[in-house]
């Protein structure tokens, strides 16, 4: 809970910092619900996806923090209670194809056993395509990750590496009704080839308006370490505005 509190606390300030010092500043907030419900004669199930995102940036600079909590039930059991927060900034450098990065994460995840995971770390990234309508950047950099894991519903195991994260993000509008979105990572073990990290999330939009839209969401995540994995569909309503 300390890291999530350090990661509110630490946009605050940054956002405070920008609003005071500097009158060319852009905000940005982002927030999905999405779900789903199955009842039969022979069980009931349902799942719920929250998410959100705030960002401010001016200049070559942006700072963004986000988090999401996914909630499930299958026949009174819970199959998800996933917690997840990131902040992470971006620096542009002259040639703005290429920027850095830096990022720090928490999260907390019944589906795959994590008790308690932290990430943080920086890189570099590139951007193949940055236009208004289409968007296609890919990244890598250096972890450090400090996680408390369940093997085992009894075996705990606390451990620490260092992972190479790579990253694929794209955002593509179709005739401004139609937008496609993914951001998908590779993280690997420095130490040990076995331990990997894969997340995914793919959203498919319809405006309905500029600031709404009906969102139907892919979610992957496997943690190799811990041999789990989950796959999530959803749909919904997403809130996104500039200003």
């Amino acid at each position: 809970m300390k890291y999530v509190c350090a990661l509110v606390l630490t946009l605050v300030y940054y956002t405070t910092a920008f609003g005071q010092y500097s009158d060319s500043v852009h905000y940005y907030a982002k927030l999905a619900s999405t779900g789903t419900l199955n009842t039969t004669q022979d069980g009931r199930s349902y799942l719920l996806n929250n998410s959100f995102k705030v960002g401010v940036s001016k200049k070559n600079l942006s700072l963004n923090g986000s988090g999401g909590w996914i909630y499930g039930e299958q026949d009174g059991g819970v199959t998800n209670n996933d917690l997840s927060t990131a902040l992470d900034f971006s620096l542009l450098r002259n040639v703005r194809q290429i920027y850095y990065w830096g990022l720090a994460t928490y999260d907390k995840s019944v589906s795959l056993k994590i008790n308690d995971r932290f990430q943080g770390g920086a890189g570099i990234a590139y951007n193949v395509i940055d236009r208004k309508k289409a968007y296609l950047s890919l990244s890598d950099g250096i972890l450090f990750e400090n996680s408390d894991l369940f093997l085992q519903d009894t075996i705990r195991d606390v451990y620490h590496t260092f992972r190479n994260s790579f990253r694929l993000m794209y955002k593509f509008v179709i005739n401004d009704l139609v937008v496609i979105d993914g951001t998908h990572f590779l993280q690997n073990s420095l130490s040990l080839g076995s331990d990997f990290n894969i997340r995914s999330t793919s959203n498919l939009s319809f405006l309905l308006r500029k600031w709404l839209s009906i969102t139907a969401t892919l979610t992957y995540n496997k943690l190799n370490r811990t041999n789990r994995e989950n796959l999530l569909f959803s749909y919904g309503l997403t809130f996104e505005k500039y200003f």
